[in-house]
């Protein structure tokens, strides 16, 4: 089968933490703006990339995997994220975000298919969700997921540009959605019955979430959603609430102009944490791998925008007490961000010339002519 992309031969970057010292190693390069990571049960590695493209990483290869449907894969849109369904050694199913043109504009879809031929190929590819109302714009479609304990899928979904649509409780735009793994309605969800707003939806009043995930210790739900030119923030979704959006927002529009009545108002939810200015945040976890202890229980947190990770430490009642960023500018925008069943941390960066990386454990001290400046 023919490559995508040769692997990578950079030297290894150094890289000195405030805890730990850590390599960064360039597994892949030349990826036309690649979107997400996912590591396999073999050890393999799952790479979407924005154009249209799936591939598998094995034994140092990036090769294609055949049977994506047709998608609209331009400016933000395209082969976005995925995620294994809980049973995946058994099942093969996988889970994509991507987008599609239908009834005469640009949604952001769900797409269910199983992995198929040691992972030569898609089989069974058909959309389980599809965002209400598209429109022909082509920006902040969110479009994270997070694979729940019990198989089901919460589904970050973005404005799309359209702000007021986010309060709208019968518009999936600027909302959590929750679906089951073949499509369905959970009974836990707090519309289920359509009369107070779309089945799907899960919360709403958020601006472009394109981090979702769920803390690994306490089960508890998670996003990460660009604000305008301040007001990133980390949310807690919980069912039917209203998270804000573009009624109370932190930071200023993109031309320094106040973003609706202020930051907060009575029946509106605050952010768990907020950045102002923006970073720009693409991807959230809750780090619990052995290969950094230092580690254990922090939110780590890829950026756009700053080009880093950011890790916030947490105080025993899980309230943010810190931050540290580094790889800053290193490596360019940093779109996805997941832990290796090793403990190893796995990105990939949004660029034309998009870059799959490993972060793992340094032997030792890193020399001062190495380190993060």
């Amino acid at each position: 089968m023919a490559l995508w992309h040769m692997p990578a031969r950079a030297e290894p970057v150094l890289v000195q933490t405030e805890k730990v010292a850590v390599v960064v190693e360039t597994l892949a390069e030349g990826l036309d703006h690649p979107w997400a990571v996912e590591p396999l049960p073999d050890g393999s590695l799952l790479v979407t990339e924005r154009a249209g493209r799936l591939s598998i990483y094995r034994s140092g290869k990036l090769t294609p995997v055949r049977g994506l449907p047709p998608l609209w894969t331009k400016v933000q849109g395209g082969l976005l994220d995925v995620a294994l369904s809980r049973d995946f050694q058994t099942d093969g199913i996988l889970f994509f975000t991507a987008t599609q043109n239908y009834e005469g504009g640009i949604g952001t879809v769900v797409i269910r298919a199983r992995l198929s031929g040691n992972g030569q190929w898609l089989s069974h590819a058909k959309p389980i969700f599809r965002s209400s109302r598209p429109e022909p714009v082509d920006h902040n479609f969110g479009s994270r997921i997070a694979v729940a304990p019990d198989g089901s899928l919460f589904v970050t979904v973005g404005d799309q540009a359209r702000p007021e649509r986010a309060q709208d409780r019968f518009d999936h735009r600027g909302s959590v959605v929750h679906i089951n793994a073949d499509g369905s309605i959970p009974d836990d969800n707090p519309f289920r019955d359509g009369v107070d707003g779309l089945p799907e939806i899960w919360s709403y009043g958020h601006r472009n979430p394109q981090g979702i995930t769920l803390d690994p210790s306490s089960g508890t739900l998670y996003t990460v959603e660009h604000g305008a030119k301040g007001g990133d923030e980390i949310n807690h979704p919980e069912p039917g609430r209203n998270y804000g959006w573009p009624v109370i927002a932190y930071g200023t529009d993109y031309d320094d102009t106040r973003i609706g009545i202020g930051t907060s108002t009575p029946g509106m939810e605050q952010p768990v944490h907020y950045w102002d200015p923006s970073i720009a945040p693409s991807a959230i976890l809750f780090y619990r791998g052995d290969m950094f202890p230092e580690w254990q229980g922090d939110v780590l947190v890829s950026a756009l925008k700053d080009q880093l990770i950011s890790r916030l430490a947490r105080d025993s009642a899980g309230r943010i007490t810190s931050e540290e960023r580094f790889l800053t500018e290193q490596f360019g925008r940093i779109r996805d961000l997941k832990e290796a069943p090793d403990g190893a941390l796995l990105a990939v960066t949004d660029d034309d010339n998009g870059l799959l990386i490993r972060i793992s454990r340094a032997a030792g001290p890193v020399p001062a002519t190495h380190a993060e400046p």
